[in-house]
């Protein structure tokens, strides 16, 4: 990547950010939540779209200018809703919010007024933190309710989730999560949702990519609305979309969802948005609509599976037992380390992989569980036979203890083979 400019008047940051790319040309990365765009993606995002306000939607708008940006935007509206075979008629789409925990306001405050009760997956069983924790704004202003996955199956109990919404009367109920490695049945949500009155939020931030090629059942029959970000399997730039249903009517207004919706997104709690992004989201989803973009989806499931039994070969303990999407979570408990520890000696040794809390945890900063996933491993061209080598290598490291300087020399012997030539891939998945 050329930054020629940047170079010459501010050299510091250049150095910082030719680190950087360097760090990353050089790092195995398994953090389920990051990838590598694409340089089209790159390309729009340093584009001059940056210069312009866009402040309203498309053929509204508080400052003029925007005449082709409109189209733009109505470009990743369209595609947004082909990527999931989605009709016009029936739902709409908000391509503006920054990112997926603004987004995740937007709606509740949309459907809800503070006080009301929203309930969501509790942070030690893998919902994410928008999702009503006492830390968040999410959890401050709205009554929230935690649902937990079995402690010994680690799988979602929908009876106890169905008992719980019946007892507290939620205005939202949350699907969809951050660190789950199983499939969702959205079906038997909608159906909790619809017994109780509360609306049905999906937030499918995580696998998108896998829902929108077929690999993992869909949401959108179900759901209300439904939210997702546009990195992770999307493999788009940060960003988030809000889909909504437009036959559906908001409780005690005059307003319809999706209105109700756009109106949160602006002017409530957003101002201009960042046209650059939208751009990049509009070939975020056109990607997402090639064939090459279902063999990828594919890889990265076949990916996390032979990883996830790969390590069950050397004993980890895996939460839930293995994976149906592109995320796995061990169990460090019978390891006698923490995972922090754990993340620590993997970035050493050259691979990232994120500490994450597992049922029963109580510490997010030093928790027992350790967090892998596929995206980013899949986007550099790895395929199975890599992903048994990242397997042994974590063994060596986290269960026979050997040095992380020598496993790093192999990792960095296995990265320059699927080199990312700075930000630009070369691989048959793009």
């Amino acid at each position: 990547m050329k930054l020629n400019h940047l170079k010459k008047s501010d050299p510091r940051l250049y150095k910082l950010i030719s680190a950087e790319i360097k760090r990353q040309d050089e790092t195995l990365d398994l953090i389920a939540s990051e990838n590598f765009v694409s340089p089209e993606i790159l390309e729009v995002l340093g584009s001059p779209l940056t210069n312009k306000y866009s402040e309203g939607y498309p053929g509204k708008r508080y400052y003029p200018g925007n005449l082709y940006y409109d189209e733009i935007e109505e470009l990743a509206r369209t595609r947004a809703l082909k990527a999931f075979k989605l009709n016009s008629k029936h739902w709409s789409v908000n391509v503006q919010p920054y990112s997926g925990s603004p987004a995740n306001l937007a709606i509740y405050f949309a459907l809800t007024k503070p006080g009301d009760i929203l309930m969501g997956m509790d942070l030690a069983s893998g919902g994410h933190l928008s999702h009503g924790h006492k830390a968040t704004i999410s959890g401050k202003l709205f009554k929230s309710i935690q649902y937990s996955v079995d402690k010994k199956t680690g799988l979602i109990n929908y009876s106890e989730v169905e008992k719980l919404a019946k007892r507290h009367k939620p205005r939202i109920i949350i699907s969809g999560y951050s660190a789950y490695p199983r499939k969702i049945d959205f079906k038997k949500f909608g159906e909790i949702a619809k017994s109780v009155g509360a609306y049905h939020l999906a937030d499918i931030s995580h696998i998108a990519g896998l829902v929108s090629a077929g690999f993992h059942s869909s949401p959108f029959p179900y759901a209300d609305v439904v939210m997702t970000t546009t990195h992770k399997t999307l493999r788009g730039p940060r960003g988030a979309v809000i889909f909504s249903r437009k036959e559906k009517m908001l409780h005690a207004s005059g307003f319809m969802l999706h209105e109700a919706i756009d109106k949160t997104i602006f002017p409530g709690i957003q101002g201009g948005p960042h046209n650059n992004a939208i751009a990049a989201i509009a070939v975020a989803f056109g990607e997402a609509l090639k064939p090459n973009f279902k063999k990828y989806q594919q890889q990265i499931i076949k990916n996390a599976r032979v990883l996830a039994e790969s390590l069950k070969k050397y004993d980890f303990n895996l939460v839930s037992g293995g994976t149906d999407n592109h995320l796995l979570l061990i169990d460090l408990k019978n390891l006698d380390i923490g995972g922090l520890e754990a993340e620590k000696i993997l970035e050493s040794a050259g691979i990232i992989a994120n500490r994450n809390s597992i049922s029963g945890d109580t510490s997010p900063f030093n928790p027992s569980g350790l967090r892998l996933g596929a995206p980013a491993v899949t986007t550099r061209g790895f395929k199975e036979k890599e992903m048994k080598k990242i397997a042994d290598w974590i063994y060596r490291l986290l269960i026979k203890k050997e040095k992380p300087s020598l496993i790093k020399k192999e990792v960095l012997k296995l990265l320059k083979q699927r080199r990312l030539k700075g930000r630009p891939l070369t691989n048959k998945y793009e």
